[in-house]
């Protein structure tokens, strides 16, 4: 099945809306703002759930000595961490505050180096990417395998596409716009809110029955 585009999802809540279609997103006034209309619901969408679609693995290379500044390469920052290995000597690394790395990095005249052991956030690159530091300092090259799961970004283009399924953005995006408009005899608010929760739910409960460990979503 193809992925849905951001002109498709514009263009189902026109319909919604009975408005005519467009063929670019930004072609009238109305058609902009339910494409930041769909731009919101999809993303309170992906950040509701951790969803199959958006596992990502990011492998970072350890450089002897340098205890910091490896980026989480195309992760952004909204991504969240399923698990870290040292896929070099097969162990799995600890999440470590930032108070207990600097503790243990700045209160000795020569801090370890070892095999990594932890990890802490530390930052974001000039590309937006977070960054990650070590403990102990790496002694030598490893590969430090970070399984993500990484939200998509806002549509942009109208050829840009969305590995969710489209109903709950739709639906999300059709209630904010008769937030906005106001009821004209068709569906309320509401009403419409309460089919994108209910789309939602049937999709999480999808997900589930393959993914039982992801059993926990925001309500939308």
């Amino acid at each position: 099945m193809a992925l849905s585009t951001y002109l498709d999802i514009v263009n189902d809540v026109m319909v919604r809306l009975r408005e005519p279609t467009v063929t670019t997103v930004s072609q009238t006034s109305l058609s902009t703002l339910v494409g930041k209309f769909v731009n919101d619901a999809k993303r309170q969408i992906c950040d509701a759930y951790d969803w199959d679609a958006f596992n990502q693995v990011v492998t970072v290379t350890t450089v002897a000595d340098q205890v910091g500044s490896y980026s989480l390469t195309n992760a952004g920052r909204r991504f969240k961490i399923m698990d870290v290995i040292n896929s070099t000597n097969y162990y799995q690394l600890t999440p470590l505050s930032h108070a207990d790395h600097d503790n243990f990095y700045y209160t000795v005249p020569t801090p370890i180096k070892d095999l990594p052991m932890y990890y802490t956030m530390q930052g974001v690159d000039s590309n937006g990417d977070t960054q990650i530091k070590f403990w102990p300092v790496p002694d030598k090259v490893y590969s430090i395998r970070f399984s993500l799961i990484v939200p998509e970004e806002d549509f942009v283009s109208d050829s840009d596409t969305t590995k969710l399924s489209k109903e709950p953005i739709v639906l999300n995006a059709y209630a904010r716009a008769l937030v906005e408009r106001g009821e004209d005899g068709g569906l309320s608010s509401s009403e419409a809110y309460a089919l994108a929760r209910s789309a939602m739910s049937d999709l999480i409960s999808l997900e589930l029955a393959r993914s039982p460990e992801n059993d926990s979503f925001e309500a939308v």
